[in-house]
């Protein structure tokens, strides 16, 4: 209830903040796929965002952010678990400065779960963020896709399947594997996940070395738009 209560007061602060840049030249697009599936449980499912909030606070993301040359990235959120059951918790926003930074940490922080449990359908997960990206209203910049899960697809398309449509349109996937369920679930990833020019997949043993592995993979990705020509 607290957390409920906090997050309708983080929403009616952010109603009364000017609105966010939601247009612009950057230099990365990026979709944040964050499993919601049955087997992350409330405690696992917050360690998450937690962990992109403290990722997002990070002097070293700022950094990232800094070193392209447009010194900004969009970035997009949403859960994810069976065929059809995506949900946004954060629209696109331009993140450029520290206090855009720590305004979305803020937000992170506080935002309750909305999709409660499901199977797990990657391929349509990789589907929605498509489509997030083809509606983004952002300039320039790779555009990539960040899937998150503790488990291999069950459901829906298969997510090669989906993957593959996605490098058709010239998009990266990447892949963090939590591997407290299915400890080769990485391996999973690694082959029927990711794809594209510089694509990886880092591994969290489980949900408390999550933030860690979400902050490396951020600043990867965030410095692979400066070291590219």
């Amino acid at each position: 209830m607290m957390r409920r209560c906090s997050a309708l007061l983080a929403i009616l602060l952010a109603l009364a903040l000017p609105a966010r840049a939601t247009t612009g030249d950057v230099d990365l697009q990026l979709v944040l796929a964050v499993d919601s599936s049955s087997s992350v449980n409330m405690d696992e499912y917050y360690l998450q965002l937690e962990g992109y909030a403290a990722a997002f606070r990070h002097p070293e993301l700022l950094k990232a952010i800094a070193s392209g040359p447009r010194q900004a990235i969009a970035v997009t959120l949403f859960e994810w678990s069976g065929p059809g059951r995506q949900t946004v918790n954060f629209p696109w926003r331009r993140l450029g400065n520290a206090a855009d930074l720590d305004a979305f940490a803020a937000e992170l922080a506080v935002a309750p779960r909305l999709v409660l449990g499901g199977e797990t359908a990657i391929g349509d997960a990789i589907d929605f963020a498509l489509d997030l990206l083809a509606r983004s209203g952002f300039n320039g910049g790779r555009r990539v896709i960040d899937v998150s899960g503790d488990g291999a697809s069950n459901q829906g398309r298969p997510a090669a399947a989906a993957r593959d449509e996605a490098l058709f349109q010239g998009v990266v996937v990447n892949g963090l594997a939590v591997l407290n369920e299915e400890p080769d679930v990485d391996a999973f990833y690694s082959r029927y996940v990711i794809g594209g020019p510089g694509a990886f997949v880092l591994s969290a043993r489980d949900y408390s070395d999550f933030a860690d592995a979400i902050l490396r993979k951020l600043v990867r990705e965030i410095t692979t738009i400066a070291a590219a020509p």
